[in-house]
């Protein structure tokens, strides 16, 4: 379900992507032309609504020991894909899956591995699990920016 998000929240949420670790309540208040605790208020507000699920570090893979980040494009039933998504989910070195709701290729898994070695195991886990692989590649580079239409219209930035 969709929440009516106001330029405050989206001055929030738009601070909070860029860097929710440093973001402080004065810093978005000011921001957004209102008091501390009314942010405090609407973070509380946001949570409690699911529209922040959470705050999650942004890992450097290669740097943690894990030199391969896989793409996997898969193809399953549309019946069986949410079950197949959350199998996916209890593979070694799997850190997203994504259901696609249109086209063929409807499981998109996201993975990290040290060698290829590990690589090969996680295709053949995922043959396994009875899906269909369409394609695998090793990402060179994964580029990433917080969505920029949180807040442009209720912050200085």
């Amino acid at each position: 379900m969709a929440h009516d998000l106001d330029d405050v929240d989206r001055g929030i949420l738009h601070a909070l992507q860029e860097n929710a670790r440093e973001a402080t309540a004065a810093e978005m208040a000011e921001a957004a032309g209102v008091s501390a605790s009314t942010v405090r208020n609407r973070i509380d507000r946001l949570e409690s609504t699911g529209v922040i699920r959470g705050y999650h570090p942004e890992i450097d893979y290669e740097r943690a020991g894990f030199q391969l980040y896989v793409f996997v494009v898969c193809r399953a039933l549309p019946a069986e894909r949410s079950r197949l998504a959350d199998d996916l989910l209890e593979l070694s070195g799997v850190v997203r899956v994504r259901e696609l709701l249109t086209g063929t290729e409807n499981l998109h898994v996201e993975a990290v591995a040290t060698d290829s070695g590990a690589v090969d195991e996680l295709l053949a886990a995922v043959t396994d699990l009875g899906i269909e692989i369409v394609s695998s590649d090793i990402v060179k580079t994964d580029h990433v920016q917080p969505f920029n239409h949180f807040g442009t219209a209720a912050t200085d930035g």
